[in-house]
């Protein structure tokens, strides 16, 4: 059994004397794919920023591989591909441009752009700028950019929100790519029909702690056939 490459440890998050994140122990495998769930408000988002490197715990570790990002912090940093909940674009540039400055900072081959392009749809939109792009287009240059350099861990913060169908299908498939390529995925959503679709694990969060930290298969036997949906009804009333 592969061990874990992402671990944390009674990891606490404080903000204006709030926990934010309270106490957040899991830990995730090599090639696997973990939903974290939960509301908004529930502290999703800001373990994934303190996963990243972006917010340091108040409280707790935090390693990937082995590596703390205080003491290391270039090599952790190399390791990791952050697909934002948001992002905004305001300098005029196109999706390739983007991506090129992007590519420049990480050392990434120039052909790697137009790969990743191609990957996510956007290959075709010439000299339209991203800021022009609607929601679901800026959603797919961001994801993009979290799998330019194919790291091993891919950590995505509500990566399907704005996606139209077609896309939101497409993302399905390309996450099953990434996971058979062997990255380790980590995605925040409150669209529970997408994390029954891609999780092997999946993580229920309320108030800053963990409810629920179990795989999908588990689940499924546990609450019903809808798995993460009908967990979700379970311990939320919802």
């Amino acid at each position: 059994m592969n061990e874990p490459i992402v671990v944390l440890s009674d990891v606490q998050k404080i903000l204006n004397k709030q926990s934010i994140v309270d106490q957040v122990s899991l830990s995730v495998k090599q090639g696997e794919v973990l939903a974290l769930c939960g509301a908004n408000g529930a502290g999703k988002s800001t373990l994934l920023r303190l996963l990243v490197g972006i917010m340091q715990p108040t409280y707790g570790t935090i390693h990937i591989q082995g590596m703390e990002w205080k003491a290391h912090r270039r090599e952790y940093a190399g390791l990791l591909g952050y697909m934002p909940d948001d992002y905004r674009f305001g300098n005029g540039l196109t999706a390739r441009e983007t991506l090129y400055f992007w590519a420049s900072l990480r050392g990434i081959p120039i052909k790697r752009v137009d790969e990743v392009l191609s990957e996510v749809g956007l290959a075709d939109t010439g000299k339209k700028p991203v800021s022009s792009f609607s929601k679901g287009m800026r959603q797919r240059v961001l994801f993009a950019q979290a799998i330019l350099a194919k790291p091993p861990v891919l950590v995505l913060d509500e990566p399907t929100n704005g996606l139209d169908p077609f896309w939101m299908s497409a993302f399905i498939q390309l996450i099953h790519s990434a996971k058979k390529e062997g990255h380790t995925i980590i995605f925040s959503t409150h669209q529970l029909q997408i994390a029954e679709a891609l999780a092997d694990h999946a993580v229920f969060m309320n108030l800053g702690r963990i409810e629920l930290d179990d795989t999908t298969e588990n689940i499924r036997a546990r609450f019903g056939s809808r798995g993460v949906q009908d967990a979700f009804s379970g311990l939320f009333g919802i």
